[in-house]
C-alpha cells in the first residue's frame, strides 16, 4: 500500500496500530455477540442512577456546548480532592490526556520511560510525537518504582510512566512506596501517576501528595468505579502551572456537556460507588475461584479484573483466550513475557460469571489441544 505523500514524515514511518480491538469489531468479525464482555475493564455494574438521571437531563440542552472550561466540575473536584479548581484539568478520559501531555512535553528523540508490558496507549501517544521509549522490566507482576526512576535517570527522561494499581495484572503498591517514589524522581522529568483503579483499590493505596508537586501528574477517570467509560471523561491533578499549560493543546470542546453533568452527579454519590466497590469485591472473589477449581492461579487485584496465571506461555494463554473468544466469553491477556502467560477477566454480574465459568473448561481442554499440534 502506497503512503499518502502528504503524510509528515514520522507520521508515514508509524505502524497503522489500534492498541486495543475493541468487542463491537471482533463481535462483526465473527457474525454474533458476545455471551459475556469481560475484556475491556469496564464496570458492568452500572453508574450511579443520579449519575444517569443528570445526563437524561442534561440530553435535552445538548443542542449547546459543553462549558469549556468545565467549571463545575473542576471545583467539585477541587473540593473532593481538598486542592484549588487551578490543580484540576477535565479532558476526554485518561487516554486523551495522556496524548495531550505527550503532544506538550515529548519532542523527536526524547527519552520517556515505561515499564514492559504496561498500559500501551501511552507508547502509542509517546511514538506518535517521535520520543523514544525505554522499558524496564517489572519485577514479578509488579511494576518497580525504583527500576522506573532509575532508568529515567540513566537517560535522561523528560516523562516517566507508571500505573497504580496496575493495568494489566492488577497489582497495585502502597501510597507510601508511590510517594516515595514522587521523592525519588530525577530532576528534569515529570512523574505520570495513572491512577485509573484508585476507587477499586484497598485503602492506603493513594498516596498523600500534594496537588502542588511539580514533580508529579495524576490521572483519574470516571471510567472504572463510577462505571462511565463511554462518557469519555477523566481527570489530573497537578501543580498550576503544569495544569497551566495544557491550555496551549488541550480541546477546549472536548468534554461534552452529557459527560459533565454525569461526573458532577457520579462524584456526589458516595452510597453508590461504595455498592460497585462492594460488587467488585465479590466478582474479584468469584473469579479467583472459578480459576481455582480449573487449575488457574488468581494474582492479587486491586481493580475491576482480575489476571489468572495459566501456568503455562504466552501462546498458551492465547489459545486460551481464543477458546473463550470462540465461546463467546470476551476477555483480553498481557502482550509482553512474562506477564503474557495470563488472561484477564473482568468483574461483572453474575450471569457473566457463570457463562465464564460453563465456558473455561472446555477452553481449556481446547487450548490443551492446539498446545499439542
Amino acid at each position: 500500500m502506497k503512503t499518502d505523500a502528504r503524510l509528515t514524515p514520522l507520521a508515514a514511518s508509524l505502524p497503522a496500530s489500534v492498541p486495543f480491538v475493541g468487542p463491537e469489531a471482533q463481535e462483526r468479525r465473527r457474525g454474533a455477540p458476545f455471551t459475556a464482555r469481560l475484556g475491556a475493564n469496564e464496570n458492568g455494574f452500572g453508574p450511579s442512577p443520579k449519575a444517569i438521571a443528570a445526563m437524561r437531563k442534561a440530553a435535552g440542552d445538548v443542542w449547546m456546548y459543553g462549558d469549556p472550561e468545565n467549571h463545575d466540575l473542576r471545583q467539585a473536584l477541587a473540593a473532593h480532592h481538598e486542592c484549588q479548581p487551578e490543580n484540576i484539568l477535565v479532558g476526554e478520559g485518561i487516554d486523551a490526556l495522556l496524548g495531550y501531555t505527550a503532544r506538550l512535553m515529548v519532542g523527536a528523540g526524547d527519552a520517556v520511560v515505561t515499564s514492559a508490558g504496561a498500559y500501551p496507549t501511552f507508547n502509542y501517544h509517546v511514538t506518535g510525537y517521535g520520543g523514544q521509549i525505554h522499558a524496564v522490566p517489572y519485577t514479578g507482576d509488579y511494576e518497580d518504582p525504583e527500576r522506573l526512576n532509575a532508568k529515567a535517570r540513566e537517560v535522561g527522561a523528560k516523562l516517566i510512566y507508571i500505573s497504580n494499581p496496575d493495568n494489566p495484572m492488577g497489582t497495585w503498591h502502597s501510597g507510601a512506596m508511590m510517594k516515595e517514589m514522587v521523592q525519588n524522581v530525577p530532576d528534569g522529568a515529570l512523574l505520570l501517576m495513572d491512577e485509573a483503579y484508585i476507587e477499586l483499590a484497598p485503602p492506603g493505596t493513594a498516596p498523600v501528595i500534594a496537588a502542588t508537586d511539580p514533580r508529579v501528574l495524576r490521572f483519574r477517570t470516571f471510567s472504572k468505579g463510577y462505571g462511565m467509560a463511554g462518557a469519555r471523561i477523566g481527570y489530573a491533578i497537578g501543580a498550576a502551572p503544569v495544569i497551566a499549560a495544557f491550555e496551549r493543546v488541550r480541546n477546549h470542546f472536548g468534554v461534552n456537556r452529557i459527560a459533565q453533568a454525569g461526573a458532577l452527579a457520579a462524584l456526589k454519590d458516595d452510597a453508590w460507588l461504595a455498592h460497585v466497590q462492594a460488587e467488585v469485591g465479590a466478582a474479584r472473589t468469584r473469579i479467583a475461584e472459578i480459576g481455582a477449581q480449573n487449575g488457574l492461579t488468581a494474582l492479587p487485584s486491586a481493580t475491576n479484573f482480575v489476571t489468572l496465571d495459566c501456568g503455562s506461555d504466552g501462546a498458551f494463554a492465547g489459545n486460551l483466550m481464543a477458546a473463550l473468544l470462540d465461546a463467546g466469553i470476551f476477555v483480553r491477556k498481557p502482550f509482553a513475557a512474562p506477564q503474557d502467560r495470563c488472561v484477564r477477566i473482568g468483574t461483572g454480574p453474575a450471569a457473566d460469571l457463570d457463562a465464564f465459568a460453563t465456558a473455561l473448561p472446555a477452553a481449556l481442554v481446547t487450548a490443551k489441544g492446539r498446545a499439542l499440534l
